[in-house]
C-alpha cells in the first residue's frame, strides 16, 4: 500500500536527534562542526512536525506508524509503533520549538565551559527521549525513552559540577526520578500480564471493560510515575533543585520540555487508556492536586532569594494551572489548560534564558547581590519584562489569554455541576496571579532596577546570539497573546478534540471499527468538541474577574490578619526604617528581595511550617514519593 511521505515524519523528527547526538559523539571535538550538527538536528527535527501541522491538525489525519512486524494474530498487535494524532503533535511542537530556541541560546551561552561536546550529546539525547515519548504509540516504548530522558536530565543537571549543589540536584533528581521511573515500569507491567500487549491503543480498548484490583493498582502508579516528571505537589522540590544547578538552557528544558512530558502522560493516561474522567472522583484528584500546586508553589517562590530557584517553583506553580483545567473534563477546560501549557513554555523559557544571561555577566543570582542591571543590559531587561508580563497574565501578553480561558473554564465548570468548590478554585488561580505579579515586582526590582553595585558596573550586554535566542520567545509570547482565536482555531481545539475522541485513535492504529468490535457498547462515541468563550475584553466579565479577585485579595488579608504564630519580640532593624532623605542614606534600605517582607511575616507560621517541611534531605523527598504512593493508590481502590 502506497503511504504519503509525511507519515515518516514523525519517526524522523524523533531520530534526527538521536543521530545528532551519535555524530556529536564522532565529531564534537571540531567546534563549528559541533554546533552546525546540533542546530541542524534541532532545526529538522522542528521542521518534520511543522510539516504535519496541515494533514494532522489541520484535516484530522491520525499517522499510525509501525516501526516491526505486525502481526494480528490472536488479536494482538505486535512490533513498536508510532501514532501521532493533533494532541501528541501539539505538544511535540512544544517540544521542538523549546529545543530549538535552547539551542540557539546554548552556542555562546556554553562557550566558556568544558566538555562541551558532552553537553550537546546529552542535550539532544534528552531532546530525542520526550519527543520519543509524545509520539510513541507503545507504552513499554514510553518507558524507554522516560529512561533516556531522565538519566540526560541528571547528567545535565550535575553538568556544571563545580557549581554549588549540582551534584547534590542531580542525586535528588536521580533517586525521586528513578522511583518514577520504576513506578512506570510496574505498572506497565502489570498492565501487560493482564491484557498481553503494550500497543496503547490496544490497551485503551482493553482496559475500560477490564477494570479491576490490578489495572487500579497499575493506574496509581502510572499516575505517580508521570506526576514526577511533571513535578507536580509532592515533587515540586526537584524541580527547584535542578533548575536552580543546571546551565540555563537545561532549565528552559526541564522547565518547558520535561513538565510538559509528565502532562502529556497524565492526560494519555487518564482519558485514553483508562477513560476515567468522566468520574467526578478523577476530575477531584487532578484539580485537587493542580490547585494545590499552584499556591504551595506560588507562595515557596515569594520566599525564593535566588532567581533560578524562584522561576523554578513559579514554573510549577503555573503547570498547576494546566493540570486544574485539564481536570475539569470539559472542552474548554482541556483547550485552556493546552494553551497555557504551550504559553508556559514560551514566557518560562524566556524567563530562565534571562537569568542565564544575568549568571554569565554578573557570576550570581542572588536577588539580595543584584540590582540595577537594567543600565547595562537594557536588551535582556526587555526582553525579561515581556516575560515576566506574560507569566503574570498582563493583557496583552499571551499568559492573561490563557489564563482568562482558565479562569472561564473553572467557572463554567461550577455551573454546569453545581458544586462550590470550584469558585474556590477560581479564588485560588487569581491568588496565585496576583502572587505571581508580586514575586515579579520584587524580581524586577531587585535584578534589574535600583542602585547597580559597584562591582557590576563594567557589565556589559549578552552577545547577539542569546539575545537572539530570547527574542524568539518573546516575540511569541506577544503574538500568542495578540492572536488567541488563531492559536485555539488551528492548535488547542484540534488537539482538545483528539483527547475527547478516545475511539477514533483506537481505530486509526488497529483498523476501523476495531474499538466497537471490542468495547461493544461502552466504546466512546466520537464527539465535535465546541464551546462558547467569552471575548477577552468584555466588560462584564471583567466586572465579575475584579470581584472574585477581591474577594480573593479579603481572605489572604483576613488569614494573615488573625495568624495565631507568636514570636518572641525581635530588636528593631533600622533596615525597615521609613527613608526621607539625608547625606548618610541615599538608597533605601529596603532591598528589592524584602519588598513583600510584611505580608511573609503575617503568614509566618505558613511560611515556618512550609520551611521546615522542605528540609533538602533526599529521604523525605523519597519518603514523600513513597507516601503519595500509597495514598493515590489507596484513593484510587476506594472510588473504582
Amino acid at each position: 500500500m502506497m503511504t504519503s511521505l509525511y507519515q515518516h515524519f514523525p519517526i524522523f523528527s524523533i531520530m534526527v536527534l538521536f543521530l545528532g547526538a551519535f555524530l556529536i559523539v564522532l565529531f564534537g571535538n571540531v567546534k563549528p562542526l559541533r554546533h552546525a550538527i546540533a542546530l541542524l538536528a534541532v532545526t529538522a527535527s522542528l521542521g518534520f512536525l511543522i510539516a504535519l501541522v496541515k494533514p494532522v491538525m489541520l484535516n484530522g489525519e491520525i499517522i499510525a506508524y509501525w516501526m516491526g512486524a505486525r502481526a494480528p494474530a490472536g488479536g494482538y498487535a505486535i512490533g513498536i509503533a508510532l501514532e501521532v494524532d493533533a494532541l501528541s503533535l501539539f505538544f511535540g511542537l512544544l517540544i521542538a520549538t523549546a529545543v530549538f530556541v535552547s539551542c540557539v541560546y546554548s552556542i555562546q551561552y556554553m562557550r566558556f565551559d568544558d566538555n562541551v561536546g558532552q553537553y550537546y550529546t546529552l542535550f539532544l539525547m534528552l531532546a530525542g527521549g520526550v519527543m520519543g515519548l509524545v509520539l510513541s504509540g507503545d507504552l513499554f516504548n514510553m518507558f524507554i525513552m522516560v529512561e533516556i530522558l531522565t538519566f540526560a536530565a541528571v547528567a545535565l543537571t550535575a553538568f556544571r559540577n563545580t557549581a554549588k549543589g549540582a551534584l547534590e540536584a542531580a542525586f535528588k533528581y536521580l533517586v525521586v526520578g528513578c522511583m518514577g521511573s520504576t513506578c512506570i515500569l510496574t505498572g506497565t507491567i502489570m498492565l501487560y500480564a493482564q491484557a498481553h500487549t503494550l500497543n496503547f491503543a490496544q490497551l485503551s480498548a482493553f482496559i475500560p471493560g477490564h477494570m479491576n484490583t490490578a489495572t487500579v493498582v497499575a493506574f496509581a502508579l502510572l499516575y505517580i510515575g508521570f506526576s514526577t516528571k511533571a513535578f507536580i505537589v509532592p515533587f515540586h522540590p526537584l524541580a527547584a533543585d535542578a533548575h536552580g544547578a543546571a546551565p540555563a538552557s537545561i532549565s528552559v528544558l526541564i522547565s518547558g520540555v520535561l513538565t510538559k512530558s509528565g502532562i502529556y502522560g497524565i492526560i494519555r493516561l487518564s482519558y485514553f487508556l483508562f477513560q476515567t474522567m468522566n468520574l467526578g472522583t478523577m476530575q477531584f484528584i487532578l484539580v485537587f492536586m493542580g490547585s494545590v500546586s499552584m499556591f504551595v508553589c506560588v507562595t515557596m517562590a515569594l520566599a525564593q532569594h535566588d532567581f533560578k530557584r524562584l522561576l523554578a517553583f513559579h514554573s510549577i506553580s503555573q503547570i498547576g494551572y494546566v493540570l486544574t483545567a485539564v481536570g475539569l473534563c470539559t472542552a474548554m477546560g482541556v483547550s485552556s489548560g493546552l494553551y497555557h501549557a504551550m504559553n508556559h513554555t514560551l514566557f518560562k523559557g524566556l524567563l530562565f534564558l534571562a537569568a542565564g544571561a544575568v549568571l554569565q555577566q554578573t557570576g550570581t543570582t542572588d536577588l539580595g547581590k543584584l540590582g540595577g542591571l537594567s543600565k547595562k543590559m537594557p536588551w535582556t531587561t526587555a526582553l525579561f519584562l515581556v516575560g515576566a508580563f506574560s507569566i503574570s497574565g498582563i493583557p496583552p501578553f499571551n499568559g492573561f489569554a490563557s489564563k482568562w480561558m482558565v479562569y472561564q473554564s473553572i467557572y463554567y465548570k461550577a455551573v454546569e455541576s453545581g458544586n462550590i468548590g470550584f469558585v474556590f478554585v477560581t479564588i485560588i488561580a487569581l491568588v496565585t496571579s496576583v502572587l505571581t505579579l508580586a514575586s515579579f515586582v520584587k524580581v524586577s526590582q531587585s535584578v534589574f532596577f535600583g542602585r547597580l553595585p559597584k562591582e557590576y558596573e563594567n557589565v556589559t550586554e549578552v552577545p547577539w546570539g542569546m539575545r537572539l535566542a530570547m527574542s524568539l520567545f518573546a516575540i511569541l509570547c506577544v503574538l500568542t497573546g495578540l492572536f488567541p482565536n488563531v492559536v485555539t482555531t488551528y492548535l488547542t481545539q484540534p488537539a482538545a478534540n483528539a483527547v475527547f475522541n478516545v475511539a477514533n485513535y483506537i481505530n486509526a492504529m488497529l483498523g476501523s471499527g476495531y474499538a466497537e468490535s471490542v468495547m461493544g457498547a461502552a466504546a466512546p462515541a466520537a464527539q465535535a468538541v465546541t464551546y462558547v468563550e467569552v471575548g477577552l475584553w468584555q466588560p462584564v466579565s471583567w466586572l465579575l474577574l475584579l470581584i472574585i479577585a477581591l474577594l480573593a485579595v479579603t481572605i489572604v488579608a483576613i488569614a494573615g490578619k488573625y495568624d495565631s504564630v507568636s514570636e518572641s519580640a525581635a530588636p528593631a532593624d533600622s533596615k525597615y526604617d521609613l527613608f526621607f532623605g539625608g547625606e548618610e542614606s541615599v538608597y533605601s534600605q529596603v532591598g528589592g528581595e524584602d519588598l513583600f517582607w510584611g505580608f511573609k511575616h503575617n503568614w509566618r507560621g505558613y511560611f515556618n511550617f512550609m520551611h521546615e517541611l522542605h528540609s533538602g534531605i533526599v529521604n523525605d523527598y523519597a519518603l514523600w514519593a513513597v507516601v503519595a504512593l500509597a495514598l493515590v493508590t489507596l484513593y484510587m481502590l476506594i472510588v473504582f
